[in-house]
């Protein structure tokens, strides 16, 4: 199977602009499940005017033809061993078409910092996919009226980065000491974040600070 390399990524207006009327729009859907995947892929393909092609994520190769748009779903932006920012849009180059949910504020937010175009609820008709995938391949923005409010919830994250680092390790099952120890801190500190993180989120304790973080998709 041949899978994609890594494309310098090129300005939406650039690509409008080369691409005459008629022509078909190259679209390719990233999932990490391959029947999810798959229905995507034929979802799309029963528009006649897309040409599509897909690929799990975190896939790279030498011999795909160029894309006009990438449909990934939110949960695949951040990779094995990336960090937050790590911009997905850094190894596939296209616009972005992002599906999500409003219960994940933090994979809106990663969406966002990816430098998606469009961002497409999950619970959406399938035709708002095909109408967000035409939006976006001429280089205009996406946005369903249903993530609305959660993006903006996603842009006032409660917790610093510090704080956060010390609920996903602790999400790891990392005991204080190896919290502290990983992060430089002394044991006393990483109690204080952790204090700190589980009133922020309005927590009752660690465990539910970690489930409220999950649920929201900041780690």
């Amino acid at each position: 199977m041949a899978l994609v390399r890594e494309q310098r990524a090129r300005p939406p207006y650039e690509a409008a602009a080369d691409r005459g009327v008629g022509e078909m729009v190259r679209i390719r859907v990233v999932h990490d499940e391959e029947l999810l995947r798959s229905a995507l892929v034929e979802l799309l393909r029963s528009d006649d005017t897309l040409e599509v092609s897909d690929m799990p994520p975190g896939a790279d190769g030498d011999e795909v033809p160029p894309t006009d748009v990438c449909v990934v779903d939110g949960e695949c932006l951040q990779g094995p061993g990336e960090g937050h920012g790590a911009p997905f849009r850094a190894r596939h180059g296209e616009p972005l078409v992002v599906l999500t949910t409003p219960r994940r504020p933090g994979v809106l937010r990663r969406a966002f910092d990816a430098g998606a175009l469009g961002l497409v609820d999950k619970n959406a008709p399938a035709q708002r996919l095909i109408t967000a995938v035409h939006t976006v391949a001429k280089g205009e923005r996406f946005l369903d009226a249903a993530l609305t409010v959660a993006l903006l919830e996603g842009a006032v994250m409660p917790l610093t980065a510090r704080e956060l680092s010390v609920l996903s390790l602790a999400a790891e099952g990392a005991p204080m000491a190896e919290i502290a120890a990983r992060l430089h801190l002394s044991r006393g500190t990483v109690r204080n974040y952790m204090a700190t993180a589980i009133r922020k989120v309005g927590a009752r304790n660690r465990v539910d600070a970690i489930r409220i973080v999950q649920d929201a998709g900041w780690t």
